[in-house]
């Protein structure tokens, strides 16, 4: 007989405990109707993660509990959960309760239920657990369960054994499951449940924790993901399980369903997509099987193909979950708009997005055209409503303080003006309006508050300009595919960009090359080097420094940007915590 456990890669809404529950029972059936003994859910699964806050209000982390061990399962699951302070502990724990049929379980009573409690708390990047949570100091053992003896991890506590942790726990659970089997506790399989958020090519690091934790215990890993946006975070699901000789099976990205594992064989594996009427599903629902020699490493046309998926992902799940329908950007003819409404249009149908082309006396006829073919070949609403008139009002008004025709004033007062429109169609048609600057931008105030940040989310927040320019490929590669028009246009992808804010004005007027830009950023951003390290590279010293200088000078607009969904290892928001008021000189 096949041992089969079944991973529930859940797409969880924060704070929404019945539905979450619903969507956890949907995938449980689905487990046993395909020969699963038990089920393992994602961490904090019922609550959804990362609850933040709620989790300082006791009645919430009681209710999570209670709904966790009531599900209404048939099989056994092993269920992530906030659990309320035992003993003299005053912050709840990050736990694991068990639900399903009384026989899994001696004792109705909800403390026995109890599975483990998380023991490495992360507090670092986007991660703030120990605001939250208080540790365990026991390694979690889970006798008999659907027939199974378990080693039952959560999220980090996976982590140390491959050394991938920037925190020194002085403790390390995978070797403490060792030990124990070591003493003579025999363990069928460990499970590991979790919330690891996305970055580009994460599923490889994933490989390698449980790969080494499979290698260490002897037996397989089991790790189940969380799928999905949450806020600016994004999950892309990609559960897997690793034998000790190497063998890994993945899960697919961006979408919910069920891993069915057999822990004896690992050709006998499945995914089998979630019948939720609204369970996320992008991409391919193909498993991968990875022979001990791959690493799992994605080629860059790969993960340009993720990214785009992610972002889109970000933006549906951002609007499912607030009850947000409709959409309204505005629409320039440039690359950056032209990449966010095309991930509208994927992430809530072309049918409920409005673009508005917003033209300028600056504005060149090509921009028109380029958002009229753009916004015809993606089947989205379009309008054109022309600036000039409201800005002659303006200029009547105030005329002495954009006299000076090329001021910082004067191009701001235009931008703004765009965003009043797009926000007026917002508020007036129900929509979210989506803000369309790019990481590169962001980072050196390339932008207008009030103006083109105005939105309530930011598609392109986390992407540098030149995978702006990736993505607008992608997706008109995928348009070709299913022979349709390309929704970018080539003079889009070609045209030197440009705001369009006084005459013949280009972005480089400004700005580095956005590929020598793009690099600067990348590699202080994401890689933490400093200017003297840079310029060892090969980086001009002047340019760097004058990088640095405007991202430092700029924070003010970061802090007040609408969330973008994090596909970098360091995105602007969460895991970037740059002062305000500050006077840091990057040239000493």
């Amino acid at each position: 007989m096949s041992r089969i456990i079944g991973l529930l890669q859940v797409d969880s809404t924060i704070g929404d405990l019945s539905g979450n529950s619903s969507r956890l029972e949907i995938l449980a059936s689905i487990a046993k109707a395909n020969g699963a003994l038990m089920g393992i859910t994602t961490e904090l699964a019922v609550s959804g993660y990362p609850p933040r806050d709620l989790l300082l209000q006791p009645d919430f982390v009681r209710m999570s509990q209670q709904q966790a061990s009531s599900l209404a399962v048939e099989i056994p699951v092993l269920v992530g959960t906030p659990v309320v302070p035992d003993g003299e502990r005053k912050l709840p724990g990050n736990g694991v309760v068990r639900a399903g049929p009384l026989s899994s379980h001696p004792s109705g009573d909800q403390t026995n239920r109890i599975v483990t409690r998380k023991q490495l708390l992360p507090s670092y990047d986007v991660f703030d657990e120990t605001r939250y949570f208080q540790a365990s100091n026991r390694s979690g053992i889970c006798r008999t369960i659907g027939g199974l003896d378990l080693g039952v991890t959560i999220c980090e506590d996976a982590w140390q054994a491959a050394g991938l942790t920037p925190s020194a726990y002085g403790s390390d659970p995978i070797e403490n499951l060792a030990e124990w089997g070591r003493q003579g506790v025999d363990l069928d399989a460990t499970v590991n449940l979790s919330a690891s958020p996305y970055h580009a090519d994460k599923v490889s690091t994933r490989i390698q924790v449980c790969r080494t934790a499979a290698k260490i215990l002897g037996h397989p890993f089991l790790l189940a993901n969380q799928v999905g946006g949450n806020d600016d975070l994004l999950f892309d699901g990609c559960s897997l399980a690793a034998w000790p000789d190497g063998s890994v099976v993945i899960a697919p990205s961006w979408q919910e369903g069920v891993l069915l594992v057999d822990i004896d064989d690992s050709s006998n594996c499945q995914w089998i997509k979630s019948t939720a009427s609204d369970a996320l599903s992008i991409g391919n629902s193909q498993l991968k099987f990875l022979s001990p020699q791959d690493d799992g490493h994605e080629e860059s046309s790969d993960l340009i193909e993720d990214i785009t998926d992610a972002v889109v992902t970000g933006l549906a799940d951002y609007c499912r979950k607030s009850n947000i329908s409709k959409i309204v950007l505005g629409l320039s003819g440039g690359i950056d708009s032209a990449a966010a409404a095309c991930i509208a249009a994927a992430a809530v149908g072309p049918e409920n997005v409005l673009a508005i082309s917003m033209p300028s006396r600056f504005s060149s006829q090509h921009s028109i055209d380029d958002a009229r073919y753009t916004a015809q070949s993606l089947g989205i609403d379009f309008k054109i409503e022309s600036i000039d008139e409201l800005h002659s009002t303006l200029d009547g008004q105030i005329g002495v303080m954009l006299s000076e025709g090329h001021s910082v004033a004067a191009e701001n007062v235009q931008s703004r003006l765009r965003g009043m429109i797009v926000m007026a169609y917002a508020n007036s048609q129900g929509r979210m309006a989506i803000a369309t600057g790019n990481k590169s931008e962001l980072a050196q105030g390339y932008c207008t508050l009030y103006g083109d940040m105005a939105g309530g989310y930011s598609p392109l927040g986390d992407l540098y300009k030149m995978q702006v320019y990736a993505i607008c490929e992608e997706f008109n590669s995928r348009a070709k595919a299913v022979n349709q028009a390309p929704p970018v246009n080539s003079s889009t992808l070609t045209k030197p960009p440009s705001a369009e804010l006084a005459p013949d004005q280009k972005d480089e007027d400004t700005l580095p090359p956005y590929s020598v830009l793009d690099e600067i950023l990348r590699l202080h951003i994401e890689q933490s080097m400093d200017a003297e390290q840079m310029v060892e590279k090969g980086l001009d010293r002047e340019t760097v420094l004058e990088v640095l200088t405007r991202l430092e000078r700029n924070e003010h607009k970061r802090w007040q940007m609408s969330p973008a969904p994090r596909v970098s290892s360091r995105a602007f928001g969460q895991g970037w915590r740059r002062p305000l008021a500050s006077n840091h000189d990057w040239r000493n």
